[in-house]
């Protein structure tokens, strides 16, 4: 109870720009938390559909894997049925790198979609907790300009350390966003190269199958 108290108290003494500092922290965690699970559920269902089609294409059946990426809403296999599409009126490896390569730049825009937010969110709260101290301090200031000068000192203190609360609340709401800014970026370079790696894969697959073919032949 007393920790919540002390949290209430330096929310308060914060003065109005702590309230949309804390709409600025809602807003950021809401999105990182909501990218967070999208990314999450894109890594496991590449994965699954990863498992599910190298197999098939290592079997040669590629209008199996045609028909398995169809309705896909995995990243990979949309990719994949972009590749095959391709290979059905073109044997040239680099057609194919193309198309699958066209495929990832448009879905890289929607693994990348808002996690942009969260470092201009963490600047925009730096700069409110330091806007909220310099219009505390000039009020504190303009306050102790008319009060008693054995009051001046004490009264200033206390003004100025409810002025940086703002800045404190701040930065309290920055690092975590720019924390969260990190991870996901991170996670998101992890898919993106994944699913490049899917694409070399998957290529080396289809062609060393069409070399072994001419080998046999």
């Amino acid at each position: 109870m007393e920790a919540y108290n002390t949290v209430v108290s330096f929310f308060q003494n914060g003065g109005p720009f702590m309230f949309p500092i804390a709409l600025v922290f809602g807003v950021g965690l809401a999105i990182g938390i909501e990218r967070w699970m999208y990314l999450s559920m894109a890594r496991s269902r590449n994965s699954r559909e990863w498992k599910k089609l190298a197999p098939i294409l290592n079997d040669r059946d590629y209008e199996r894997a045609r028909a398995n990426t169809a309705d896909s809403k995995a990243e990979v296999g949309q990719m994949l049925n972009v590749g095959l599409d391709r290979f059905r009126t073109s044997r040239r490896r680099n057609d194919i790198e193309m198309a699958m390569e066209e495929s990832l730049m448009d879905t890289m825009p929607r693994l990348e979609k808002r996690t942009h937010y969260l470092a201009t969110f963490a600047n925009i709260a730096t700069l409110l907790g330091l806007l909220g101290t310099i219009i505390g301090l000039i009020q504190a200031f303009t306050a102790v300009a008319n009060a008693n000068p054995a009051e001046k000192a004490d009264l200033l203190s206390a003004s100025i350390s409810v002025a940086m609360n703002t800045t404190a609340f701040g930065l309290m709401v920055a690092i975590p966003l720019l924390l969260l800014h990190a991870v996901l970026t991170s996670k998101t370079t992890s898919i993106i190269d994944s699913l490049e790696m899917a694409t070399v894969r998957s290529t080396n697959i289809i062609f060393a199958n069409e070399d072994r073919d001419r080998s046999e032949a």
